[in-house]
C-alpha cells in the first residue's frame, strides 16, 4: 500500500471513529492531510464522517486546484491558513457539542478559551483561541487564523466548532478530542469554583515537555 493509500484509509477510519462516538454529526466536520509533495487529501463537502469512501476523497494540488475525487469542503481557507502558518500535516474541524456550547457563554476569555483544568489539555493544545462567528465557508476564517501568526494549534469558531492542527492526523484527532473533553469538564464544573492548574504548574509542564504556550 502506498503512503497516499494508507492516509486515505486512515482519514476514513479516524473520521468514522469520531462520528460513531458522537463527536460530530450529520454531514458536519472536515479533515485534511498534507502529503509529502504539498498536495492535500480532504474530506468532500456534504459527506458524513460515518460513510467516507477513500477513493472519493478530494485530492488538491499545491495551488489549490482539485485533481481528483469529489469537491472538497467549503472550509478550505481555514485548512490552508493553518498549513501556511504552522508546520502541520493534518487539520481536523468538528462541530462537537460541548466546545460549541462553551463558545456561547458570555464570560469566556477569547485569548484562552479553555480553563487549564488538566495537564493533557495544556500539553496537547496549549492556549486555545476563541474566534468570532463567521458564515460557513467565509474566507475571513482563514484570515483570522493567519492573524494568529502560527502561535496557536487550536481554535474554536464561536457558534460553530473547534479546529486543530497537528503534526499528523492521529495527533490532530487526539488533540481535538482533548479539547472537547476539556470543554465538557468546564461545563460540568461551571459556577462550582473548580480548581484550575496554577501558573507555576502550567510553567512546569511547559518546561518539562517543551510545550508551546502563547503569550
Amino acid at each position: 500500500m502506498s503512503h497516499e493509500s494508507h492516509l486515505r484509509e486512515e482519514i476514513c477510519i479516524l473520521a468514522k471513529s469520531l462520528f460513531d462516538r458522537g463527536l460530530t454529526a450529520g454531514s458536519s466536520g472536515n479533515v485534511s492531510v498534507r502529503l509529502e509533495d504539498g498536495r492535500l487529501l480532504v474530506t468532500p463537502t456534504g459527506t458524513s464522517f460515518g460513510r467516507l469512501d477513500p477513493a472519493r476523497l478530494s485530492l488538491i494540488d499545491a495551488s489549490g486546484q482539485l485533481i481528483s475525487g469529489d469537491a472538497p469542503t467549503k472550509e478550505m481557507a481555514l485548512h490552508r491558513a493553518f498549513y501556511d502558518t504552522r508546520a502541520s500535516n493534518a487539520v481536523v474541524h468538528l462541530h462537537s457539542c460541548h466546545s460549541v456550547a462553551l463558545s456561547l457563554l458570555p464570560d469566556v476569555d477569547p485569548d484562552n478559551f479553555l480553563p487549564p483544568l488538566t495537564a493533557y489539555s495544556v500539553m496537547r493544545l496549549g492556549k486555545v483561541a476563541l474566534l468570532p462567528f463567521f458564515m460557513p465557508g467565509d474566507p475571513e476564517m482563514g484570515r483570522a487564523i493567519r492573524g494568529l501568526a502560527g502561535k496557536r494549534s487550536a481554535v474554536v469558531l464561536a457558534h460553530h466548532g473547534p479546529v486543530v492542527a497537528g503534526k499528523d492526523l492521529e495527533a490532530a484527532v487526539a488533540a481535538i478530542e482533548e479539547l472537547e473533553e476539556t470543554a465538557k469538564l468546564a461545563l460540568m464544573t461551571l459556577g462550582m469554583g473548580a480548581r484550575v492548574l496554577s501558573q507555576a504548574q502550567i510553567q512546569g509542564l511547559v518546561q518539562r515537555f517543551d510545550l508551546e504556550w502563547a503569550d
